[in-house]
């Protein structure tokens, strides 16, 4: 099939991906329409809960794999939308729609790429394309729960919305619940230790703390206080302040370094991260995809946002259509010379790596 009728199929798709509701573990639905597009082109394909997954024809056990792999779950819509969230529609060149940028462009481009390459024989690389669940929300039956079930994988293409430039790193994430204490009392009475009050240092302190080292493609590590939470009433000093802390974890740190640091210098009383699974990841510049890219004329970048890069052991470079300041907010849309240029760039990266 040529690469304009792909694109046409893959365009078409992605109207009836946004006009079927997919939150986060409620994929069921769009898992069969991306199965509907295995079964139109003839392609075996295998699907484990709402992960739909194929490899490509002349699969070869010797040689190395490489992972193509996007989402088909989405959030839920903004609330300031003037659009119907489930309805697309093209204006002006643009593809309006629930998941048309975050990550439906980048899906549908990936599933025309791995089905163009899919019959070739004497391929550099196996080809494995996994259309995934459960990305948004991190959960537990995403692409993280494939990785035992699918081929070992020895490289990958995460598609997530990147104007198609190279992602070559992407920050990790650790939250922690932390706990700042003090001595409850009633209000009327003297109190000299104010869990409240407390906190005034221990925010200070966040604010101020810098980690020592620096990364070249994605800067320093980022730690932000997102939520604080403590009290019942007027006249009662609690007896502790609970704190949410964000940190985004460059590719100097693991998550566990993270965690030690912070437990070892911070100033609450205690400090627990809810995960340590969610760990920066990179893709070696000398690496054959990222010289094919740059040769293209591709910039590369260090990403701040989380993908399902994170739960990859392998090396990982995202790359896909759209635009990431697009997701998550109010009438998403997608470019359709976007798809267009994705999937020509996809093949042509392609054929630079594994023809």
């Amino acid at each position: 099939m040529s690469i304009e009728k792909l694109t046409k199929n893959a365009i078409s798709l992605l109207k009836n991906l946004i006009e079927t509701q997919s939150f986060s573990s409620e994929e069921e639905r769009t898992a069969l329409l991306i199965e509907g597009w295995f079964t139109e082109n003839e392609i075996p394909f295998q699907r484990t809960k709402n992960n739909v997954w194929a490899t490509n024809k002349y699969f070869d056990e010797s040689k190395p794999t490489m992972l193509l792999n996007s989402h088909h779950d989405t959030v839920h819509p903004n609330s300031a939308y003037t659009n119907d969230p489930f309805k697309a529609i093209v204006k002006d060149g643009k593809l309006y729609g629930l998941g048309s940028n975050d990550a439906g462009g980048c899906l549908v481009s990936l599933l025309a790429t791995f089905t163009h390459f899919y019959q070739q024989e004497n391929l550099k690389y196996n080809l494995v394309i996994v259309a995934s669940a459960e990305e948004e929300s991190s959960g537990p039956n995403g692409l993280n729960s494939m990785l035992a079930i699918i081929p070992h994988i020895d490289v990958a293409i995460v598609g997530e919305p990147t104007l198609m430039n190279l992602a070559v790193a992407e920050k990790g994430l650790v939250v922690f619940d932390a706990i700042v204490e003090g001595t409850p009392s009633h209000a009327a009475h003297p109190n000299n230790n104010n869990s409240i009050y407390n906190t005034i240092n221990v925010l200070q302190w966040f604010k101020d703390f810098k980690f020592d080292k620096t990364s070249k493609a994605l800067g320093d590590v980022k730690m932000t206080v997102t939520q604080i939470n403590a009290g019942s009433q007027h006249n009662v000093v609690p007896a502790h302040v609970d704190l949410v802390v964000d940190v985004r974890v460059n590719d100097a740190y693991s998550n566990q370094e993270i965690a030690t640091i912070l437990q070892e210098k911070s100033p609450c009383t205690k400090i627990t991260p809810r995960s340590l699974r969610l760990n920066s990841s990179a893709i070696s510049t000398e690496h054959d995809l990222v010289k094919a890219g740059i040769a293209m004329g591709r910039e590369t970048y260090g990403s701040p946002t989380l993908s399902d890069q994170a739960c990859l052991s392998c090396q990982s470079l995202k790359l896909g259509p759209g635009d990431s300041t697009r997701s998550h907010s109010a009438n998403e849309f997608i470019y359709l010379a976007e798809i267009e240029e994705g999937i020509e760039i996809y093949v042509e990266l392609l054929n630079r790596v594994i023809v």
